[in-house]
């Protein structure tokens, strides 16, 4: 298990939040559930102060924080590369419904406000290719787009 894991901050929704993230992929689950031990600032005693998950077979926590919370941004995104269109879709939808935001060029904010990178793996060997004018056109088209459509890349790949 490593020992370097991202903590997500939340008011009060992360048993909630960590739950709905293990649904999403494979090799996922909650490990434990931290209650908070007496009445105080984390809130009552008996409630959910500190989740600690697996999300894609790496180790995850999600806090509880209490108001006042600190906002998500983009400045931390977290990113998901996708092995074909149907994946990026899944992801896509499940992570913009019921509150969540399309942004820009694969990006997008979910119901609680976090950022993710929803990335077909194919992207980035485009975007690299030792072929300036080819890795160009992906580029540009990738910038047209919300989300990512794996077509459309190849596409602007082939010219």
């Amino acid at each position: 298990m490593s020992r370097m894991y991202p903590c997500l901050w939340f008011p009060h929704e992360a048993e909630e939040a960590a739950a709905f993230y293990v649904s999403l992929l494979p090799d996922s689950r909650i490990e434990e559930v931290q209650r908070v031990p007496a009445d105080g600032p984390a809130g009552p005693a008996g409630g959910v102060l500190v989740v600690r998950f697996t999300l894609d077979g790496s180790p995850w926590i999600a806090l509880n924080g209490r108001p006042p919370a600190i906002a998500f941004n983009h400045a931390v995104s977290v990113t998901i590369e996708c092995d074909d269109q149907a994946e990026v879709d899944r992801l896509w939808a499940a992570l913009t419904a019921d509150g969540g935001a399309p942004v820009q060029c694969g990006w997008l904010t979910d119901r609680y406000g976090v950022s993710w990178q929803i990335v077909p793996k194919m992207l980035p060997p485009l975007i690299s290719d030792p072929d300036r004018a080819r890795a160009t056109r992906v580029f540009e088209a990738m910038q047209d787009m919300v989300k990512l459509d794996i077509a459309a890349l190849e596409a602007a790949a082939a010219g």
